[in-house]
């Protein structure tokens, strides 16, 4: 790094302070130091000459470029840890009016998002319901239209009959807060919506089902747990080792749009994602993905 950029950044400062006040080890300072100066020089990149200019997506994209290099977790980790520190330090000095690094995810929660079932296991778990069972088209236009549209739990439970447009091939969708979304909607899955609402919905409901689409046998509307048992047992009858859940298939949607080439905002806003953040938290298993092909085909991986 350059004189100028170790200027601009304050490097010498911040090293006074890990020393001299805040008591760390010369192993950590100099550790933090590093990651200061790696951070000053990725940001340099993208046009940032002072840490005021970092904002918090680039902090983030900065965090996915370490993951790409295939550092260890507990080196991000502890990277992010570093860039903590160095912003709160710059704020409570004044060198900087805001902290980007106040909603940064560490590699631990990166691991927790949910599995993702490849289009092979998506196939068999919407050819899973049993044709022979009374519900089985219910369970397989609920299936369908998860899997369609990414929608919540709550979402499907939620939906109501006006809420799907099958000549506009579109499904309004109420998520958190009320927020209305307006998301595509693929023949296949309004075809199986179409059916059970034809054929089925009407046997079920007995004046109970407020206008909602999924009712359980009783004619009730079908409640999230009702839900998250449909999938479960059609994960089962699949034979699918992983565990499946209704947010599996939200993820899997927003994976496979991805993988295929999908706009990142896009998917956002079919998702109904307030942040762009918590969206872009779906580009790890894309960048994944995207590395297991390359090992698995390229000749010199």
């Amino acid at each position: 790094m350059d004189l100028t950029t170790e200027a601009a950044f304050r490097v010498e400062q911040f090293r006074d302070f890990l020393a001299l006040e805040a008591g760390d080890s010369a192993h950590t300072v100099a550790n933090y130091l590093r990651d200061v100066r790696r951070l000053a020089g990725y940001a340099g990149t993208k046009g940032a000459r002072r840490p005021e200019d970092v904002t918090s997506g680039l902090l983030r994209e900065f965090v996915y470029a370490l993951k790409d290099l295939g550092l260890a977790p507990a080196t991000i980790r502890r990277q992010i840890s570093a860039v903590r520190t160095y912003y709160r330090y710059l704020v409570a000095e004044g060198h900087a009016a805001r902290d980007p690094s106040e909603r940064l995810e560490s590699p631990r929660q990166w691991r927790r998002l949910p599995t993702v079932l490849s289009v092979a296991e998506i196939e068999r778990l919407l050819a899973a319901p049993n044709a022979d069972e009374p519900l089985a088209i219910r369970d397989g236009a609920l299936l369908e239209f998860a899997y369609a549209t990414g929608a919540r739990v709550s979402e499907l439970v939620g939906l109501k009959l006006q809420d799907v447009l099958y000549e506009d091939g579109l499904a309004r969708i109420f998520g958190k807060g009320s927020k209305e979304r307006i998301v595509p909607v693929g023949r296949r899955a309004l075809g199986a919506v179409a059916l059970y609402a034809r054929e089925i919905r009407p046997r079920l409901d007995h004046g109970k089902g407020r206008g909602l689409v999924f009712l359980n046998a009783r004619g009730t509307p079908l409640s999230r747990v009702s839900a998250w048992t449909i999938i479960k047992r059609a994960a089962r009858l699949a034979g699918l080792t992983k565990r499946v859940t209704p947010h599996t298939l939200r993820h899997t949607f927003a994976t496979h749009l991805l993988e295929g080439g999908a706009d990142l905002r896009a998917v956002q806003e079919m998702l109904g994602h307030a942040d762009l953040a918590t969206t872009q938290l779906y580009t790890h298993v894309d960048r994944d993905y995207l590395r297991t092909v390359h090992k698995t085909f390229h000749p010199r991986s």
